[in-house]
């Protein structure tokens, strides 16, 4: 029976359930594959730091050179973070003909067609599932499933820690600060969570969502970047009186053949199956133009969900190793799409403002909002402090030219303050 030797880079919380599930399921792989596979090598930079795994029969070495140079090491599991060093990596490792498995979205967000490039100059196999919502198997599915099928939109919840937070806000009526504490005391949030918290890591998985469901290379730039981080209380409160649960949604749709990118909190009908996604669930919707809209839900993290799904492209790749196949791109789907418009982008909104309480300030919004011919559906007093009042409106669907227009002239009426303006996922 043939061997194939693996290769490992980072032996945290992925790298060790990956060492974890091809030991518990080693025969299960196998009868699959036809091969076994061994872990031979793993590097880290500190050979002395206590592990949590059985590494009998394994190297443990902080020479990453040695991944490079052992003709017997056929695949390399990138799991150590970073961009540049793994970037540097990962093409030493290419170039060596070695075929590379990944779960680091911020280097293929930023990195990935030219690595993938690289990949098939060299006739290697670079794959990255678990890169997009941990445990789901998303991305290939989008591949496989819909590949004869034209994806309309992706959305979803894609950020663990985020949703975790929303969600004690939502339940336990936590403020954001009290739920930030929370969900790193739990291990959900970093103690410097700013990519998550202000959308940063969700933009990155919508990056690579966007390529593989639309064909299209985009950059952070392009992402209509929103985080949680002034989320209100008052807005959970005031959206849930509204019908609505409010998530950090990624959202990629097409608008007339035209691709608009955005994350952002997002008012969702609490009647939608996504509202019910708690804690640090992921779920992505994907809406194709014959098979109509599917969900996917699962773990976004976590060590052996990410596991799981390094360890499905590990199959593949060794798939294609004995098939004699390997060097094809993981998604070869390129299209030229043009970004949508503000013009062409349409959504209700929720907007949440602080006015003076006294007469005439309801008619001066009133007048603001029809001058750019926009219209109320729900509006209501929701409290009232010190000689000011909060109001909550929905509106009818309208452009984000119209929206951009209202909070610039909310912005020149220093007596109103406009807290939030949230899009509105209409059921």
């Amino acid at each position: 029976m043939k061997t194939i030797d693996i290769g490992i880079l980072g032996l945290g919380t992925v790298g060790s359930g990956v060492v974890k599930i091809l030991q518990d399921n080693a025969q299960k792989i196998t009868d699959i594959t036809g091969c076994k596979l061994n872990v031979k090598t793993v590097v880290v930079r500190d050979v002395t730091a206590k592990r949590n795994v059985d590494l009998t029969g394994i190297e443990l070495t902080d020479d990453f050179t040695k991944l490079v140079t052992d003709d017997d090491i056929k695949i390399v599991v990138e799991v150590m973070g970073t961009v540049e060093t793994a970037r540097s990596y990962i093409k030493q490792l290419l170039n060596a003909k070695k075929h590379v498995v990944t779960a680091n979205k911020d280097l293929i967000a930023q990195h990935g067609p030219e690595l993938s490039e690289l990949a098939k100059q060299n006739h290697c196999d670079l794959f990255y599932e678990a890169s997009v919502a941990g445990g789901i198997p998303i991305l290939r599915t989008i591949v496989n499933s819909f590949a004869a099928d034209q994806v309309e939109s992706v959305l979803g919840i894609v950020n663990g820690t985020t949703n975790f937070i929303l969600t004690q806000m939502t339940q336990n009526g936590l403020s954001y600060a009290q739920a930030l504490k929370l969900a790193q005391e739990k291990g959900f949030a970093e103690a410097d969570p700013t990519n998550d918290v202000k959308g940063k890591d969700a933009a990155y998985k919508m990056i690579i969502l966007t390529q593989f469901a639309f064909g299209k290379d985009i950059t952070v730039d392009d992402v209509k970047l929103e985080g949680i981080d002034g989320v209100q209380l008052a807005d959970i409160n005031e959206a849930a009186q509204l019908g609505y649960t409010i998530k950090l949604l990624g959202i990629a749709k097409l608008i007339d053949d035209k691709l608009d990118v955005s994350v952002g909190p997002v008012l969702v009908p609490s009647s939608r199956p996504l509202a019910a996604i708690q804690n640090e669930n992921n779920a992505v919707l994907v809406t194709g133009k014959a098979v109509g809209e599917t969900m996917f839900y699962g773990p976004g993290a976590g060590e052996l969900p990410t596991a799981n799904s390094v360890l499905s492209d590990i199959i593949a790749v060794t798939k294609d190793i004995v098939l004699e196949t390997t060097g094809s791109r993981f998604n070869g789907y390129v299209k030229n799409v043009a970004l949508a418009p503000a013009s062409d982008v349409i959504y209700p909104y929720y907007l949440s403002l602080v006015l003076p309480d006294k007469p005439g300030q309801m008619l001066k919004l009133t007048e603001i909002m029809a001058k750019q011919k926009a219209s109320f559906n729900v509006i209501k007093q929701t409290g009232e402090s010190q000689g000011t009042a909060r109001i909550s409106l929905v509106t009818h669907t309208m452009t984000e030219v119209q929206l951009n227009a209202i909070k610039a002239e909310l912005k020149e009426m220093p007596e109103m303050q406009l807290l939030a303006a949230y899009k509105v996922l209409e059921g």
